[in-house]
């Protein structure tokens, strides 16, 4: 008997719960009352409920683990098998979700080895792949996820992970459990991103956060631009508001830079539809706003943030083009950083950013990320090494490429 909803693992006794473990899938940690469950798009519906309750618990909430976008994934792109590990405690005789680990099966990004591997976070337009587990369990979790991971003949035994997390104690634990199973990740390139995490005021944060010339030239470029009609700045959270917004945002990314060159949103089927799909479930489970900078009637700039519990994440942005002299992305990254910390309900806001580049790059705090492998058997294993190893060589001569080509490219300009 396969149970389907958490109200039957509670009706269940020790001795049912085993007998799951065994039917469906589920590998069972007898010692720690832990079982891993392999979750699909039908499973994921009916967790929001035990998502709500892990959140504060774990050490590391991220979005893009929660159950609602790992089933829109699931329905959009069903041959990428996306699907979730599940990770259930017994507390008292009672079921309690300790983790949740979401992946699918693709294709090597960034590489040219002809293969598939365990990918996470589980689509291109999620942004961290920190496992979200109770912080009082993390070892035997992860434990129990990696034997999950290597007990199913449908997995590839590589994992990997872009843009984990790795100054937290989520992956203190991870490189603990590998080390006592006989294995090590194998970490591919380091490299710190911009959050925001901070008792201080808005007003106090950004004079610290940005020079006095910065800041005049912004407070000149919103008066100038304040002189065109009046100035603005409206977040909205209500899901039928956030769909109106989306809308605007998708027409004014599109009418940029990225739709002449064929990477807006609106450019991709697939694409689009994973965003207006994840905002869409997120936003009923009131986990998205969108905040707008206005110039009268219309949006000049626009950000949207996702929710996790206590963790804000800034996913998507885009801007007016006819109205760059005026940095109105700027402009409004003011008015939301001072939105944040003025929200108590936020501790953090990843900036979800790709390296420490981008305008949020102004935020003081970092926070560091990689890109690894990992291999969820038991001792490693020679197929992983040797992978490993020469996926190494590959990023390392295609990093290696970029910086002369960019570099010649600085040079001709000069």
């Amino acid at each position: 008997m396969v149970m389907t909803d958490i109200q039957a693992l509670r009706r269940s006794e020790a001795p049912a719960i085993a007998t799951v473990a065994r039917s469906s899938g589920m590998s069972q940690r007898a010692a720690q009352d832990i079982i891993v469950e392999m979750a699909g798009a039908s499973r994921l519906a009916q967790l929001r409920s035990a998502w709500s309750d892990l959140l504060p618990r774990a050490d590391a909430p991220n979005v893009f683990m929660d159950p609602a976008v790992v089933q829109v994934a699931a329905e959009i792109e069903p041959n990428a098998h996306h699907r979730a590990l599940l990770a259930w405690q017994q507390i008292d005789g009672q079921p309690r979700l300790a983790g949740i680990w979401a992946l699918s099966i693709g294709r090597v990004k960034k590489s040219a080895l002809p293969m598939r591997v365990v990918t996470v976070p589980p689509h291109l337009h999620c942004n961290l792949a920190t496992p979200v587990i109770d912080r009082d369990c993390l070892d035997e979790v992860l434990d129990a996820m990696l034997d999950s991971i290597a007990a199913d003949p449908e997995l590839p035994n590589i994992v990997a992970l872009d843009g984990m997390a790795t100054d937290g104690l989520t992956f203190a634990a991870l490189t603990r459990v590998l080390a006592a199973r006989g294995s090590a990740p194998c970490i591919f390139e380091q490299f710190n991103r911009p959050k925001l995490q901070s008792r201080l005021d808005g007003k106090t944060y950004l004079e610290q956060a940005l020079s006095s010339s910065t800041r005049k030239k912004l407070r000149q470029q919103r008066r100038r631009l304040s002189e065109k009609g009046a100035l603005t700045t409206r977040i909205v959270s209500r899901p039928d508001d956030v769909a109106t917004a989306l809308g605007d945002f998708l027409a004014i990314e599109a009418a940029g830079w990225k739709g002449r060159q064929g990477t807006a949103l609106l450019c991709n089927d697939n694409h689009v539809a994973l965003v207006r799909g994840t905002v869409a479930s997120l936003a009923a489970a009131s986990c998205v706003s969108i905040h707008s900078l206005y110039l009268g009637d219309a949006p000049v700039s626009m950000q949207i943030i996702l929710r996790a519990g206590p963790v804000a994440f800034t996913w998507k942005t885009t801007y007016d083009e006819r109205f760059r002299d005026y940095s109105p992305g700027m402009l409004l990254f003011e008015d939301y950083t001072t939105a944040f910390l003025a929200d108590p309900s936020i501790a953090l806001v990843d900036s979800c950013s790709l390296d420490d580049s981008s305008y949020m790059s102004a935020w003081i705090e970092r926070q560091a990320v990689a890109d690894l492998w990992i291999d969820a058997r038991r001792n490693g294993s020679l197929e992983f090494r040797i992978l490993s190893a020469l996926q190494r060589n590959y990023r390392d001569l295609r990093a290696a490429t970029k910086s002369a080509y960019l570099a010649l490219r600085k040079s001709r300009k000069r």
